[in-house]
């Protein structure tokens, strides 16, 4: 039999709020946190709002001291106030700098799809280009190598199982998690601590406003900018921010009376190869309706109990494309269909961030019992307009809520797809 894994803990710094109190009131009000960047009008970028978490720089000096606070660019902070808080939130306490005790039944799997990009840009080229390689000094390695963030967690938090980073474009934070759901399958670790992250910088955004991508339309107006499933959706909206969680064995969680936010019952992960309409940028159809029902297998669940999805919706022409491969894969068809909801509406598209900061709001939905609204879609899609009754536009009260699906695409034609299941108890 396959070992049972659970959800113990939980932490989010998303555009629209740190914590999960806050986090949940911001999902259930609809808020977003899209806001017009100057930076972003100075550099003459086409899209000049994003979704970047408010007063960081205050929230990590609430958490760490001088001397870390020199290893912690904006995509490790986010990742590793997100990490202590879910650990906190699932019973541990955080040990001290001298402490040498190691926790070596639990790992990290932290990952981002671009990463430290602010810190190569602001810090690394100027620096040598001066040709004052030396003033570097011994701290951006750690900030710009693709596990910095796994490593400082580590560190954090003192875990001595598998520590790593992945990274697998607008998938990472759901491939993280998943990842992370077969090494405690395997009896390999009891926990992981698993997510991703995202730093907030032109410097990785600008590339996506070249290639015309971005939302351009809504720059005098930010909170109408992110409108995935809408007939008048412009382009994502660049977001950052990180999300984590606490995975674990049911036995060890329960042996030590941890409160259960919900359970991890399925996940795949595929790629569509490129071909079949499939590329860089787009999915191969085949590929995501492969992936789900690899989801739905691994589940041990029939399609048809599917109760919602949390797309990955991200407000681009594939919005439409996205809904059919739901209805094809899951066999529902308008009558049937599950609830649909796009977290991005809300937060922008976080890239490396996205699945995990998505998956912290499909917990927290199971485990309330409540489907958050996607805002700016009241206009749908005319191609997914026969879905239009599944698209929540205001807060759902919904205590039946059993099993979500969650999905993550990413450049490169790879997907992903996590099944939750809300605890009962059993």
């Amino acid at each position: 039999m396959k070992k049972r894994i659970v959800v113990t803990g939980m932490g989010v710094v998303a555009p629209n709020a740190h914590g999960l109190d806050d986090y949940e009131k911001a999902l259930r009000g609809g808020v977003s946190g899209i806001r017009f960047i100057p930076k972003l009008q100075e550099l003459n970028f086409g899209c000049q709002i994003a979704g970047v978490p408010e007063n960081f720089d205050e929230i990590r000096k609430s958490y760490f001291d001088r001397e870390k606070l020199l290893s912690i660019n904006d995509n490790i902070g986010f990742a590793s106030v997100s990490a202590v808080d879910a650990w906190r939130d699932a019973g541990f306490n955080l040990n001290s700098d001298d402490d040498n005790t190691v926790d070596w039944n639990t790992g990290v799997i932290a990952g981002s799809g671009i990463g430290g990009m602010d810190t190569i840009a602001n810090t690394i080229v100027p620096v040598i280009n001066e040709g004052k390689v030396r003033r570097l000094g011994s701290r951006v390695v750690e900030q710009v190598m693709s596990s910095g963030t796994s490593a400082r967690i580590s560190g954090l938090l003192g875990l001595g199982n598998q520590v790593t980073s992945n990274s697998a474009a607008c998938s990472t934070g759901n491939e993280a998690i998943i990842d992370a759901l077969w090494r405690i399958r395997m009896g390999l670790a009891k926990r992981m601590v698993a997510g991703g992250s995202e730093g907030a910088t032109p410097y990785i955004w600008g590339g996506f406003d070249a290639m015309r991508v971005l939302c351009r339309k809504f720059n005098d107006n930010p909170t109408s900018g992110s409108r995935p499933l809408s007939a008048t959706a412009g382009g994502f909206v660049p977001g950052s921010g990180g999300g984590m969680i606490v995975l674990e064995e049911l036995e060890t969680a329960m042996n030590r009376g941890a409160r259960i936010y919900a359970e991890i019952i399925g996940g795949y992960v595929n790629c569509g190869g490129q071909r079949m309409g499939g590329s860089m940028t787009a999915p191969n159809p085949e590929g995501v309706k492969r992936c789900i029902r690899g989801a739905v297998a691994d589940a041990g669940i029939n399609p048809a109990e599917v109760d919602a999805i949390n797309g990955h919706l991200t407000a681009t022409y594939a919005d439409p494309y996205e809904v059919k491969n739901w209805s094809a894969a899951l066999e529902r068809n308008t009558e049937n269909f599950p609830y649909i909801q796009a977290t991005k509406s809300m937060i922008g598209h976080c890239l490396g961030a996205a699945g995990a900061i998505e998956c912290v709001a499909v917990i927290l939905q199971l485990y309330k019992g409540f489907l958050h609204p996607s805002i700016n879609s009241e206009d749908v899609h005319p191609d997914i307009e026969k879905f239009a009754l599944k698209i929540p536009h205001k807060c759902l009260e919904f205590p039946e809520l059993k099993i979500f699906a969650k999905a993550g695409f990413g450049f490169g034609d790879v997907n992903s797809c996590i099944i939750f299941k809300k605890w009962e108890g059993n």
